[in-house]
């Protein structure tokens, strides 16, 4: 029966701790070429760099071919296509499909649609699974576990696909929660009573500095202009948080920075030569988780 990771909730707290086990062997030895005579669909619906370069570069170095596109102007979709019709042909050329859509709901649609596994690479300001998931490694290599993390969360909350898919996860460890938002882009509601069901406590402020040298993870992420309707209120909040070196120097010697990319200007360049800074070394984690979930999610490497 095939497997799909839609949404994080898609994995269970073993299985996530698989994927960590599974990216430091990669790690280790990140030229494992299992995936000989594979072929991967890699499609784009929505621009990206870091997320579809890294999924790339994890699919050659597992030995797998790619194909797909990262602008639908030179596709079908272009001539009037529908979604439906369109998974279901490119199912007929692959093994797996790697998606990133616009729409909240789309890559769970496609996963109905394939008889293929699924990976979603991001569905609108809904879920980022993979982004999860490198974020957890990232946060066990620097804290050396995933239990009784203090993550502070900074920007976006409302929009922010990749904290809403980190708070699932790490709410199956023992987690606080600070939210840092202007209260436009605040954590939206069901997120938090999905908390206080769990009993795991947080705090919500608009206040970074009251905050910033209590905790071990700091989770930067921009706002972002292509979800706002009204340019106005996106002009409004942009700047509402900047990270800057001197904020740094009472922070915990084991805290790091972390940050889901692309910045615009929520984290000063002063910041990138500070030791706290993990959001580079991030992106290459990114390579061996991907190694590790489209390893699982095909089945060869248990």
């Amino acid at each position: 029966m095939k497997k799909n990771l839609v949404s994080i909730t898609d994995f269970s707290k073993e299985e996530m701790l698989r994927i960590m086990d599974l990216a430091a062997d990669f790690e280790s030895n990140p030229h494992q070429r299992i995936l000989l005579g594979s072929v991967v669909a890699s499609l784009f619906f929505e621009p990206s760099t870091r997320t579809r370069l890294s999924f790339e570069s994890a699919i050659n170095r597992l030995g797998g071919r790619v194909i797909g596109f990262s602008d639908t102007s030179n596709t079908s979709v272009s001539k009037g296509e529908t979604f439906h019709d369109t998974i279901s042909t490119i199912s007929n050329y692959c093994d797996m499909i790697v998606m990133r859509h616009s729409l909240e709901g789309a890559a769970r649609y496609a996963s109905e649609v394939s008889r293929l596994p699924v990976i979603n690479a991001g569905d609108g300001a809904n879920q980022h699974p993979s982004q999860t998931l490198l974020d957890m490694y990232s946060i066990m290599k620097t804290q050396g576990g995933l239990d009784g993390i203090n993550i502070m969360m900074v920007g976006d909350l409302k929009y922010g696909r990749t904290v809403h898919s980190l708070l699932q996860a790490m709410s199956q460890f023992k987690t606080h929660f600070t939210f840092v938002a202007p209260p436009e882009l605040a954590m939206p509601d069901e997120y938090k009573e999905h908390l206080i069901e769990l009993g795991i406590p947080y705090t919500e402020t608009t206040e970074m500095e009251k905050y910033i040298d209590d905790v071990d993870i700091i989770y930067m992420t921009r706002v972002q202009r292509e979800r706002f309707s009204d340019l106005m209120e996106y002009e409004k909040v942009k700047n509402a948080y900047i990270l800057r070196n001197n904020m740094l120097a009472g922070t915990k010697d084991n805290m790091k920075i972390l940050h889901p990319l692309p910045r615009v200007n929520e984290i000063a360049t002063d910041v990138d030569k500070n030791p706290k800074a993990y959001y580079f070394n991030q992106t290459e984690n990114g390579v061996y988780v991907r190694m590790a979930i489209i390893s699982y999610l095909l089945g060869v490497k248990k």
